[in-house]
């Protein structure tokens, strides 16, 4: 098991920034990709990003040259660094990893971007 806990939303007018983290416990040993994803009200959810164990990242297009994913090993933690955020990135975001190949989200943490 993998319990994952977020960190770091908030309220944001536009064009500021935020940081999001997600800190994983229990078995974590096996875990492969960490990462993002967000659903705003009434649409699905979506991907927002993605860092492999190796460290290669996967950035959904809406996001590109305004966020960044990052991670340390160590703990294991993955980061989310926004930035120019705007008001259709507000969403509730939910931290992701996957161990072997069984799926593990967050409760989610709400970022609204005011405009």
């Amino acid at each position: 098991q993998v319990q994952l806990v977020e960190s770091g939303g908030g309220l944001v007018q536009a064009g500021g920034s935020l940081r999001l983290s997600c800190a994983a416990s229990g078995t974590i040993f096996g875990i492969n990709d960490m990462g993002w994803y967000r659903q705003a009200p009434g649409k699905q959810r979506e991907l927002v990003a993605i860092i492999t164990r190796g460290g290669t990242t996967n950035l959904a297009d809406s996001v590109k040259g305004r966020y960044t994913i990052s991670r340390d090993k160590a703990k294991p933690t993955v980061y989310l660094q926004m930035n120019s955020l705007k008001a259709e990135d507000t969403a509730v975001y939910y931290c992701y990893a996957r161990y072997v190949s069984t799926a593990y989200w967050g409760r989610g943490t709400q970022v609204t971007v005011s405009s």
